[in-house]
């Protein structure tokens, strides 16, 4: 059997491929349980349902939920929770993502504002409201920073999307809209979903390796702070190794949490259907 918890879709988030593409790559490639998993919005889910329907995938409604995560150990950072088997047409869930969709629309405007402000500097020629509008053109779903790497690709001010990054998106961030902890696992609950906290170890990503490297120190943090509001972790990924995965296994068996797993495929390149996540992890969603 085959299970991806973790696609991203250009339709709805920052993937490379539309919903419909996702779902057909799902089926070439055999998927037999999915679920796609866009940041901050379930705009795609009606759809996708139907897509699974149509191809004969089983199909878990699901979404990816940036928090602002409070622990007193350390400054507060970025985490990221999945929420899956959630009611679609909870208009609680429904009002709070477009409050979060409009945040990222002027928090892209503030970056550019700062982008402006270090182009400013390097004599690079400044970005005008044509560009800003050039942007959410080929924003599908929602609008985020790799959509304004991407630009600045195209318009040949860097070579790639990690120099984007690294030259002016890290130090021109903006926040995110604060979502916390406790509101994300209210959203999903009252909605009738569970919560699972995605790649806590992934060492490129949003995760808890900003505070530690140590798995123990990682665990001792979820126990502390996390494990009232939280229904699961996910243990499979496609940054994990050997050893993380085995950890969390053992630490979700020890507190009775549901395992999860998924590629966190952006199709770029196309890793979905790849990670060997054994069949009883669909038995926990039966």
């Amino acid at each position: 059997m085959k299970i991806d918890l973790h696609i991203h879709t250009r339709s709805c988030s920052d993937g490379n491929l539309s919903i419909e593409e996702v779902f057909q790559e799902a089926k070439n490639r055999k998927i037999d349980l999915m679920s796609t998993t866009d940041h901050d919005s379930i705009d795609c889910q009606k759809r996708a349902i139907a897509l699974a329907k149509e191809l004969g995938i089983a199909y878990i409604t699901g979404v990816e939920l940036n928090v602002t995560f409070e622990c007193p150990a350390s400054r507060p950072i970025s985490l990221d929770f999945l929420g899956y088997q959630y009611d679609i047409d909870n208009q609680e869930l429904k009002r709070k993502l477009q409050l979060i969709k409009k945040h990222r629309q002027g928090r892209a405007r503030q970056i550019l504002e700062k982008l402006n402000i270090e182009f400013d500097k390097g004599g690079i020629e400044r970005l005008s409201e044509e560009d800003f509008r050039n942007i959410q053109d080929n924003v599908d779903g929602v609008f985020g920073r790799p959509h304004i790497a991407n630009y600045l690709v195209e318009k040949g001010i860097v070579k790639n999307k990690q120099e984007a990054f690294d030259k002016y998106l890290a130090r021109c961030n903006v926040p995110k809209y604060p979502l916390s902890l406790d509101e994300a696992s209210k959203l999903i609950r009252n909605a009738g979903g569970i919560l699972v906290h995605a790649h806590p170890n992934d060492p490129h990503g949003t995760s808890l390796v900003s505070i530690s490297h140590d798995l123990d120190e990682q665990t001792k943090i979820i126990e502390k702070y996390m494990l009232e509001y939280v229904d699961g972790i996910e243990c499979w990924h496609s940054r994990n190794d050997a050893r993380t995965t085995a950890h969390y296994i053992e630490f979700a068996r020890r507190h009775g949490l549901i395992m999860t797993g998924g590629s966190d495929c952006h199709q770029k390149p196309i890793l979905m259907g790849t990670l060997n996540i054994p069949d009883w992890v669909a038995e926990q969603f039966r």
